[in-house]
């Protein structure tokens, strides 16, 4: 039986009173929070996200000159590949709630500049940017309506708004399914689920190239255009098991085991790959990307 579980009735169990070293007490960081594995994130999941964002700026057709605001950056890279493509006299900012990845952005250089901030209340007038991006960004908005009314706020008229999605049932690989069955030796399959939807909500919804469409022209965007595209990621065993402790699921599951239960997770997960995967992992992965327009002011 799993170290977590709950019975008949049972709300999820707080991340702050279960954990066996913790004072119910106690005031821990908010695991939902990519402060404390920015510097994970910048050395083994940033640079596979590369060629996605180089992709997905290709389709906002941006010229020397504009401006775009690149949503939820987290280490830049999309931001960067925005400012390779626009040149010295374009303008890249990127936005991120998260300090620690703003920091690891930082560091990377490239031109932009960076701000922390969510994507309520954003701090930019009317109509401030030529276009928009959002690398993986919306399956993380609590309510995804009110950010992209917001988001359109400031786009002019006539500007592109581009995003990605992971595609559907992009968490039922091998990799990722023996992965969450070592992580359900230590907590139940529903309470993992629960931090996954508390985490991501939107996660399956705009995975699905039709919804994330509808989501789309809803708020008012218009000629929208859906692709899916296939991606391979080459990394070591090592590095692969490292980007899953990057993940949602992980850092809760981090938070709710003692040290000592998680230093034995991560042994077991080890082993478990160790005998079967090679030392190698070429990880396929799609992706939707999507592109509209903020129609012209009549």
């Amino acid at each position: 039986m799993p170290i977590f579980h709950r019975g008949k009735g049972e709300a999820e169990p707080s991340t702050t009173s279960s954990r066996p070293d913790v004072p119910a007490h106690a005031e821990e960081p908010d695991w939902r929070s990519f402060d404390s594995v920015a510097e994970t994130y910048a050395r083994v999941m940033a640079p596979n996200f590369s060629k996605i964002a180089t992709d997905l700026v290709g389709l906002l057709g941006a010229s020397p000159g504009q401006r775009v605001l690149d949503v939820g950056t987290g280490t830049g890279v999309a931001a960067r590949a925005a400012k390779a493509a626009l040149g010295d006299g374009g303008v890249v900012v990127g936005i991120d709630p998260s300090v620690g990845m703003l920091r690891m952005a930082a560091v990377a250089g490239g031109g932009p500049s960076y701000a922390a901030s969510t994507s309520i209340d954003l701090p930019f007038a009317d109509g401030t940017f030529d276009h928009l991006l959002g690398n993986f960004v919306m399956a993380f908005f609590p309510d995804y309506r009110t950010a992209l009314f917001e988001l359109l706020r400031i786009l002019r008229p006539g500007g592109r708004v581009a995003v990605t999605a992971w595609g559907p049932g992009e968490d039922q690989d091998e990799l990722r399914t023996t992965w969450r069955r070592v992580a359900e030796e230590f907590a139940e399959h529903d309470i993992l689920e629960d931090a996954a939807q508390r985490a991501i909500p939107w996660e399956r919804k705009f995975g699905d190239r039709n919804e994330l469409k509808d989501v789309l022209h809803d708020a008012g965007l218009r000629d929208i255009w859906t692709e899916l595209r296939d991606y391979r990621f080459d990394s070591s065993r090592e590095d692969w098991l490292a980007s899953r402790e990057v993940t949602p699921v992980a850092r809760f599951l981090k938070q709710m085991l003692s040290d000592e239960y998680w230093d034995v997770f991560r042994t077991r997960v080890r082993a478990v790959f160790a005998e079967q995967f090679p030392d190698r992992i070429n990880d396929f992965r799609d992706a939707v990307l999507a592109v509209g327009h903020k129609p012209s002011a009549s």
